[in-house]
């Protein structure tokens, strides 16, 4: 593992920002290894090298701790935006289990979004949150097939694996759902494959699924993203058929995106699950917490060594 400097890790999230809802950013790791191959973190923009290549930012743990103690108001911290924070290093490094702790010690919300099932390891820490604060577990998927996902997600967990994360998120009593996102034009945007995943979102207890169906592409990533196409899918000018239709746009809708839109929002109105974003953030919000901020970080000023050691 490669360690990167930072200065600073939990940031303020820029207003008006509602992206379900989060207050503050946290990326602890820089680069994903899941390698999917339709990543919007590879754009040029973000100026990230080697992307499939993970980083870890030094004194991650410390540099958390003083962010936290420095805000003037808690909220929710979300993490997973760019870089999946559960990635095959988290299972030894831990890093981001006792970023959750600290979150927990100083009365913050948690918005988790991952690919991973490691996030089922950290339900204990997540529970705990959720005595005081807003916890919102947000799971990708995008595909209800597992030989698709083993192709354009070759080293996440596969779909089958993700259902069942959900499913035991759900049953420990934390709001999970699903980020429909991105539903890939000519290869996940049909209608029987948005119906079996809210199917089966139905079936595991998802409490929402938030959708686009649609794609970005810029700069470098569309390069790669149309040179995976051709070698994963051979003969089927899949890429081909993005440069007619989408030419150098930025974003990429699926022709399908108004007919999968209306039965999407109508299997979910009848089936009870959330899929608009002021409804997800209000319902995740809202539910009652047993333990007052004030009253943790209370805690922590006397308690300070109930923290692992590392963090002092």
């Amino acid at each position: 593992m490669d360690y990167i400097p930072a200065k600073t890790i939990v940031t303020k999230t820029k207003a008006p920002f509602q992206w379900f809802g989060i207050d503050y950013n946290m990326n602890i790791y820089k680069g994903c290894c899941h390698g999917c191959i339709y990543c919007d973190s590879r754009s040029d923009c973000y100026q990230i090298e080697d992307f499939g290549h993970v980083r870890a930012k030094e004194n991650a743990l410390q540099i958390i701790r003083d962010d936290l103690r420095r805000k003037t108001k808690s909220g929710v911290v979300g993490t997973g935006a760019m870089s999946d924070p559960y990635n095959p290093f988290e299972k030894e490094l831990l890093l981001t289990r006792h970023a959750l702790e600290l979150c927990d010690a100083f009365g913050f919300g948690m918005a988790v979004a991952t690919k991973s099932t490691l996030l089922e390891r950290d339900i204990d820490i997540l529970q705990s949150i959720a005595d005081h604060s807003p916890v919102l577990l947000k799971v990708t998927v995008t595909t209800v097939d597992d030989k698709l996902a083993e192709k354009i997600e070759p080293h996440a967990a596969l779909p089958d694996a993700r259902f069942r994360m959900i499913e035991n998120l759900s049953k420990s009593g934390l709001y999970t759902g699903i980020l429909l996102m991105p539903v890939l034009p000519f290869l996940e945007d049909s209608q029987e494959n948005v119906g079996e995943i809210i199917r089966r979102a139905e079936d595991v207890g998802a409490r929402f699924i938030y959708p686009a169906f649609e794609m970005t592409l810029r700069g470098s990533q569309r390069d790669w993203y149309f040179h995976k196409l051709e070698e994963l899918f051979p003969g089927q000018g899949l890429a081909e058929k993005y440069r007619k239709r989408y030419g150098y746009s930025y974003e990429c809708c699926s022709p399908q995106a108004k007919k999968l839109w209306e039965y999407f929002a109508k299997e979910c109105t009848q089936r009870g699950i959330a899929y608009r974003m002021e409804d997800i953030i209000s319902q995740y919000k809202r539910i009652p917490y047993k333990i007052s901020p004030s009253f943790l970080q209370f805690k922590f000023l006397l308690f300070p060594c109930f923290l692992p050691i590392i963090y002092v």
